[in-house]
């Protein structure tokens, strides 16, 4: 398994997600309102040093990976780690438009006439076998669109998805989901949770390995279930080779000072942060104190 980036740059300032206050969502929303404004903050962090990007595919995300594909000359060693689906998305249209067109305008959007007789030939075989396997392959397919032409590393998936598969241990969708990433994508499957103990004992059980894990990890046991001791001890008996292990979170939406969190996050086994700023002295504050062990070199 090869190692991920050791930092990455997140996305949720960009599109207004502050889990802590609205308010500061709405400021944020109302900063980013133009893309402009967003790339000038990616050159930020380039400026800094930071050469990986997690993005999640939103409708904002085509235009976003359409810069960075048209101009692929000027940022020629991006790493990019999609997290898909994005369920809001799909939440909107189906209020806006109901089931059947959100099917619709989800599947044969954008596709060529070849594209659109190998999705229904996929699909009618799904629907008549009710096979939900191959639905969510076509989803998967359906949202890395976008990111055709960039370099990904890791695929994830949404936590809103991976814990509910957990929840009803639903070993065949993991299995499933990390063969196709890795057979037809030819990367590292990734799984976003809010709840990394459990999912690492299951993949454990289930025999499911070389799996990135993105997990909210922070000092104050925000968004960690159980709590906060069981994710430092799954960390500290955790093998590198099997999961690497990558801190979303870290600040719990602005309740930690930047100092006191990644002081924390230094101490524990993890391979990776993943965090998101708006401000070129924020970012380069970050990245000055992340200092988490190296990822172990290995093949893949």
């Amino acid at each position: 398994m090869y190692p991920i980036d050791k930092i990455i740059f997140g996305d949720n300032q960009f599109f207004g997600i502050n889990h802590m206050s609205q308010e500061k969502a709405q400021q944020l929303a109302e900063k980013f309102y133009n893309n402009s404004s967003i790339f000038k903050v990616y050159n930020m962090a380039f400026d800094c040093g930071i050469r990986a990007i997690m993005l999640n595919s939103n409708d904002r995300a085509k235009d976003i990976c359409k810069h960075f594909i048209s101009n692929k000359s000027k940022y020629p060693d991006l790493n990019w780690y999609p997290s898909i689906p994005y369920p809001h998305k799909y939440a909107n249209l189906v209020s806006e438009k109901g089931i059947i067109p959100t099917i619709n305008e989800i599947l044969f959007k954008d596709n060529s006439a070849i594209g659109v007789l190998g999705i229904i030939a996929k699909g009618s075989s799904a629907v008549l076998s009710k096979d939900a396997i191959k639905l969510m392959k076509m989803l998967i397919d359906v949202e890395m669109k976008m990111f055709r032409g960039l370099n990904v590393k890791v695929i994830f998936l949404q936590n809103i998805i991976t814990d509910l598969f957990l929840g009803y241990e639903i070993a065949d969708i993991f299995y499933e989901y990390c063969k196709y990433i890795r057979e037809k994508y030819k990367v590292l499957p990734g799984l976003i949770t809010q709840n990394m103990p459990v999912l690492k004992t299951k993949l454990e059980e289930w025999n499911i390995e070389e799996v990135v894990i993105c997990t909210s990890f922070n000092k104050i046991g925000y968004l960690m279930s159980p709590d906060k001791e069981s994710y430092i001890a799954a960390a500290a008996k955790n093998d590198s080779d099997k999961y690497q292990l990558m801190a979303m979170s870290t600040l719990a939406s602005g309740a930690i000072p930047v100092k006191e969190a990644y002081n924390f996050i230094n101490q524990q086994n993890i391979d990776s942060v993943v965090f998101g700023a708006s401000s070129k002295n924020h970012i380069e504050e970050t990245v000055s104190l992340i200092n988490i062990k190296k990822p172990k070199l290995c093949t893949y």
